[in-house]
């Protein structure tokens, strides 16, 4: 049997993938089993910060390897150690819990917040989570409960109780909404939605979330799981909306291309979790984390310069050109509202050599942060071609 008729046969069905085998890379260009070329616009949906086959990268991770590949978090680890440091030191924030997936970074964000609400009012008394209408958390009984979209509720119930969801972009209901329930302990939010669509906050209204929390005693959960780690511009998204949260959670780009979660928790919760409150057998595992910190000392502000730069060119680009209706995002976290069926483009971009996503009916651009202008003006063309009418 070929791989897509092993896949069949092995394979739990819960993807629906597109027609086509890879094999390998290099940067940001892939090729399938035929050999065919494809500029990578995706970049392993924003995981492959700096493309495939990254040479520092490997090398970090390899020079671990050599050394210690696992331990467990009942030892301490230096790449572990240092990759906090790192974190805390471009953030501000005091401590970090390392998972390996971004639902996992958000189920700590979730607990933390509940654990620092029962310490100080009662568990009883303060333990809701406001999330926003069209967010995605991940894919856990919890963080899909999160996860302001009802469609991805329904197969599932029941889901994890103690959440309540606002619109985006509308202060006054959601200060209606904390005003109305006492129990609210932290209010959750994507600065950009992306699996909701590509869609960013309102600055005021941010500023609103953050005027809130603060007045309220209400912690703020910024969720960068898709937008973090230089993907809109800046290291991370909240940079560019004079805000700074209580918790943070990242995953995805961080890694470089191996599995990682990280909650950051502010001067607030910096205690809260304590010894037995949570843990991860492959949490902070040395080898992912030499990798991360290899990414993150990378992400520097000619990096993010030169993402800002890309980004204005793809928008300038799209903008306007025949049969697309608009474009939204930041930096190189983009989606295209196309006036053709999503996967009509989506096909047609993947026959002339380019892979795109798609999210909530939109195309969806995630390429590597350090992809070459050159490949970006021939994925805007091909792009470009395949949304005209």
């Amino acid at each position: 049997m070929n791989t897509r008729e092993l896949d069949a046969k092995y394979i739990a069905g819960t993807y629906a993938r597109f027609p086509v085998v890879l094999t390998h890379g290099k940067g940001s260009v892939v090729w399938d089993e035929d050999g065919k070329e494809y500029i990578d616009m995706g970049s392993g949906i924003a995981v492959n910060a700096f493309g495939i086959a990254d040479a520092e990268w490997i090398s970090a991770v390899m020079a671990q390897l050599g050394r210690l590949q696992h331990s467990s978090n009942l030892y301490f680890t230096e790449p572990d150690a240092l990759l906090a440091e790192q974190l805390c030191s471009r953030t501000g924030m005091k401590k970090v819990f390392f998972a390996n997936s971004g639902a996992e970074a958000n189920e700590c964000a979730i607990k933390c917040a509940r654990k620092y609400a029962a310490d100080k009012y009662g568990a009883e008394n303060r333990y809701k989570i406001i999330t926003l209408v069209n967010s995605f958390h991940g894919r856990t009984v919890t963080t899909l409960a999160a996860t302001g979209q009802e469609e991805y509720h329904k197969l599932f119930q029941p889901l994890t109780p103690g959440f309540l969801y606002a619109e985006a972009n509308d202060c006054e209901a959601l200060r209606a909404m904390v005003e109305a329930d006492p129990a609210v302990a932290g209010i959750m939010f994507e600065l950009v939605q992306g699996e909701g669509g590509v869609l960013p906050l309102d600055k005021g209204f941010v500023e609103c979330i953050a005027s809130l929390c603060a007045e309220r005693d209400i912690l703020m959960i910024c969720d960068e799981v898709q937008t973090g780690n230089g993907r809109t511009g800046s290291l991370y998204a909240w940079q560019q909306f004079g805000i700074v949260p209580d918790i943070m959670t990242t995953a995805k780009g961080l890694g470089g291309g191996l599995p990682i979660g990280a909650c950051l928790m502010g001067e607030k919760v910096k205690d809260t979790m304590t010894p037995g409150t949570h843990g991860s057998t492959f949490g902070g595992n040395p080898a992912v984390c030499a990798g991360a910190l290899n990414i993150l000392s990378r992400i520097d502000d000619a990096l993010l310069a030169s993402v800002r730069e890309k980004s204005a060119y793809l928008v300038n680009e799209l903008s306007g050109a025949s049969g697309v209706e608009s474009v939204a995002g930041m930096g190189l976290m983009l989606g295209i509202k196309t006036v053709k069926p999503v996967d009509e483009v989506v096909a047609a971009c993947r026959e002339n050599g380019v892979l795109v996503l798609t999210a909530h009916g939109k195309v969806r651009l995630l390429p590597a942060l350090n992809i070459p202008m050159e490949l970006v003006e021939k994925a805007a063309a091909v792009i470009k071609a395949a949304c005209a009418e």
